[in-house]
């Protein structure tokens, strides 16, 4: 089983999200797009997207450490937490890392933090949630009336309480909000976009000038999984972001973006052996080797997360589909459920052959789950110049890891510690 990335893919996309907002934005708008680490941990790829313009929003200190790792500059890095320690948020007005504070709770220990700085912060801002309802998918929807992310502008005396916040500390310049990415539509996107600019105008009027200069539109478009067609578009998203909320790019404020999935996804597909097939109350198992320890969301959500697939022989020709036969696609883990496929009509799947699960170059094999003590498999990013396998060229992006390192992580060294208690 192997990781593979196409790189063009992924440079196009970039290229393509940078051309959207710069074809609607006033001339000279500050536009910082950045990368959602947790979609693709992997230092070549934020290094690849570093390269393209983007800089990273990262949600933990490993991320962090991620994107030092891969060159990104500290003043093109968001940290966005809603669990961010003191420690962290130290390091990041230490370091100039721009940040969003979550509640009231982080705002008191920046507070106290930027007193004793004796210093000018890095830009700082907060994360407003304006409640605005659920996208398909409940868990990736991050503006209902209770989520775990933001200040509620729409519980009561939250709005005047986020107001009041920026009356009273000069150095709050920005304002943050993030509804959901996959299974949130781009309209309900876009008016939380809009949310963020009326609350904006709210607050520079009522401080009496430009207080909040960079509005930060957290989020990523979704990704379509149903066919090889990228919907929605960047420039869709751009022109549906002008046309609700025209101020956006008027120039009045700079912007920060946080797309993840919609520059990968398209870009990425896992390649797993078909290592047996068998039939079982009537129905065809093809049994591989990748399952929940990569695709853990397509597992336990499989109506949420669906994959397509796509059969190879065991030489990796195609297989002709004349008379498909509906069949599951299973992975090796050791529970019922583990399948990325169920009743799929596909060729007849046989030993030997492979499947191969499209659209997964974010998330998948770059966030691996541990699960059965499965080692993570290498992953692998390639061009092409040409239509003949001699036209394209491989480099490895991440090693396959080895059975020694599995037992490493899982405190092998440290086998008699509980001998003697």
């Amino acid at each position: 089983m192997a990781g593979l990335l196409d790189v063009t893919a992924v440079r196009e996309a970039a290229r393509a999200l940078h051309a959207a907002f710069a074809a609607v934005a006033a001339p000279g708008t500050p536009v910082l797009h950045t990368f959602a680490v947790k979609a693709c941990s992997l230092v070549p790829v934020l290094r690849l997207l570093a390269d393209e313009g983007l800089g990273c929003e990262a949600a933990s200190p490993g991320e962090l450490a991620l994107a030092r790792a891969a060159g990104v500059p500290a003043d093109r890095t968001v940290l966005d937490s809603p669990a961010k320690t003191r420690a962290e948020l130290a390091e990041a007005l230490t370091s100039g890392i721009a940040l969003n504070a979550d509640n009231p709770a982080e705002l008191a220990r920046l507070d106290a933090l930027v007193a004793r700085a004796g210093a000018p912060p890095p830009p700082l801002g907060l994360r407003v949630n304006p409640q605005l309802g659920a996208g398909s998918i409940g868990a990736m929807s991050t503006a209902t009336a209770t989520s775990k992310f933001g200040f509620p502008l729409r519980d009561a005396g939250a709005r005047d309480a986020v107001v009041q916040a920026y009356r009273d500390r000069p150095w709050l310049t920005r304002l943050h909000a993030h509804v959901g990415s996959q299974g949130i539509p781009p309209e309900l996107m876009a008016r939380g976009a809009a949310a963020v600019l009326d609350l904006a105008e709210e607050i520079n009027a009522a401080v009496g000038h430009t207080r909040i200069d960079t509005l930060d539109l957290g989020g990523g478009l979704p990704v379509n999984f149903a066919s090889d067609e990228t919907e929605p578009t960047y420039a869709d998203y751009a022109r549906l972001l002008a046309d609700t909320a025209p101020g956006l790019f008027s120039g009045a404020y700079g912007l920060v973006t946080e797309f993840g999935r919609s520059l990968l996804a398209k870009a990425g597909t896992v390649l797993a052996r078909v290592e047996y097939t068998k039939t079982a109350g009537g129905r065809r198992i093809a049994v591989t080797h990748a399952g929940a320890q990569l695709a853990v969301r397509t597992v336990l959500t499989p109506d949420a997360w669906p994959l397509r697939v796509a059969a190879y022989d065991a030489e990796g020709r195609p297989k002709r589909d004349d008379s498909p036969v509906a069949q599951d696609v299973a992975g090796p883990c050791c529970f019922a459920g583990d399948l990325v496929a169920r009743e799929r009509p596909l060729p007849p799947l046989e030993e030997g052959d492979h499947t191969a699960l499209l659209d997964t170059g974010a998330y998948y094999f770059s966030t691996p789950y541990a699960y059965n003590s499965l080692p993570r498999p290498a992953v692998h990013a390639y061009t092409t110049t040409g239509p003949t396998p001699t036209d394209v060229r491989f480099t490895t992006i991440r090693e396959p890891q080895t059975l020694a390192s599995l037992v490493h992580e899982s405190a092998g060294e440290l086998r008699d510690a509980l001998r003697g208690l």
